[in-house]
């Protein structure tokens, strides 16, 4: 199959950390919950998961790491929250790589819509 576009945006070092971060269930669980807020503190978002506050806050540092998630000190809490120009850039990343080795016709986006999501939160 040949080429068909070029694929320049990241470093690969920079995109595998990026998608490293997102390769984890729980992280993917946290990245939708916050999705759907402006920003929660971190009890919040371990309320929402059947997970330790400790194990949730080191997956809060990879994402932030990542430069997925914004971080906020204010006063006693920690406020998170998405960095939406983040996740514009993952998907240009994506896209792009599709382009590579997909014909136009089959990449999700360019005809077709992408399938609705469920989101649901435990309660």
């Amino acid at each position: 199959m040949k080429c068909t576009g070029s694929f320049q945006h990241h470093s690969d070092a920079n995109t595998a950390r990026i998608l490293a971060a997102l390769a984890h269930p729980a992280r993917l669980r946290i990245i939708r919950q916050l999705a759907c807020l402006d920003a929660s503190c971190c009890k919040d978002i371990v309320a929402g998961l059947d997970l330790a506050q400790s194990t949730v806050s080191q997956h809060l540092k990879i994402l932030v790491d990542a430069g997925l998630v914004r971080y906020k000190q204010s006063g006693q809490s920690s406020h998170y929250s998405i960095d939406p120009a983040a996740f514009a850039s993952i998907a240009a990343l994506v896209n792009d790589m599709a382009r590579l080795c997909c014909s136009p016709e089959t990449i999700i986006g360019e005809t077709q819509a992408l399938p609705e999501l469920e989101i649901v939160f435990k309660d």
